[in-house]
């Protein structure tokens, strides 16, 4: 199994939960119920925006991304989640922090979406025309392509010594730069930079659209304007909530409750991919009446 040579290992292998070995069928439901839930919500929703015409417009458009990056993250993770043997575990890898990087672009970009249908709803149209948001949505997605190509090439010409064991059930870059045997800083200095430039950086301007938002709404006159204002961004906000709130979870919970049982860490971790792939075409869904 080990490339002596090398001492690079052909497959990785998955720990799972430790210490609950015996409990692995009553977790084989609420895992594939999940993911059920997570593909087939979300392929609903891109079918309703493609045949829909009316669908057609900026929000929904966004929203489509949204969700076939939610989409990705799960059929990424399927794989190895469900004990499935996955030997592209650098692929794996490539495609899950891509997904993870797009799908928070898309949220910063629905974010000025609704600041423009606030701020400048006469000139919506003319601002978010479809040929921009081809653009945005193409832009983003080469944007994640190009940060995380080089992840996997770094982490394929370093020295694991036959280090082959993840904690998690599929493979994370946080997780894999702690196999190797070599020097690993470029690939850790390298992942600190692609997450302050992109997650960190939208969550930010994020923040601001909304500031914008609010500044904008008390400049209304009518309490249904503000009403109507803010109804706009619900659904929005929901789902910045769902994206982020675990992402910062499990950061906490890695940085301050390093002692903790690895079960725990294992489920938060879960949590944070799958969560948002579930509940966001539930949210949209309940407050878009045209979806």
């Amino acid at each position: 199994m080990i490339n002596s040579s090398q001492f690079t290992p052909k497959y990785f292998l998955f720990i799972g939960f430790p210490d609950l070995e015996a409990l692995y069928p009553w977790f084989i439901f609420p895992f594939y119920s999940t993911y059920l839930v997570a593909l087939v919500g979300n392929s609903l929703i891109l079918t309703v925006i493609k045949k829909n015409i009316s669908l057609h417009q900026p929000v929904y458009l966004f929203l489509a991304m949204l969700t076939f990056a939610e989409f990705g993250v799960s059929a990424s993770t399927l794989p190895t989640v469900l004990g499935i043997f996955f030997e592209a575990c650098l692929l794996q890898m490539f495609f899950i922090h891509s997904f993870s990087i797009t799908e928070s672009g898309v949220l910063l970009a629905l974010s000025v979406e609704h600041f423009v249908a606030i701020y400048n709803p006469l000139r919506y149209t003319t601002i978010l025309t479809l040929p921009r948001i081809a653009r945005t949505g193409a832009a983003l997605g080469l944007k994640s392509v190009m940060l995380m190509f080089p992840l996997p090439f770094l982490l394929k010409h370093l020295p694991f010594c036959g280090h082959n064991t993840l904690s998690h059930s599929y493979c994370l870059h946080s997780d894999l730069i702690q196999l190797p045997c070599g020097d690993s800083r470029p690939n850790s200095i390298l992942g600190l930079c692609i997450i302050t430039s992109t997650f960190g950086l939208d969550s930010l301007f994020i923040v601001d659209s909304y500031l914008l938002i609010l500044y904008t709404v008390l400049a209304i006159a009518s309490g249904e304007g503000w009403q109507k204002a803010l109804n706009t961004c619900v659904s929005h906000i929901c789902a910045v909530f769902v994206y982020y709130v675990p992402m910062i979870s499990v950061a906490l919970v890695h940085r301050f409750m390093k002692h903790a049982a690895p079960a725990v860490h294992l489920l938060l971790d879960n949590v944070y991919l799958l969560v948002p792939s579930v509940l966001n075409p539930v949210i949209y869904s309940v407050k878009t009446k045209q979806i």
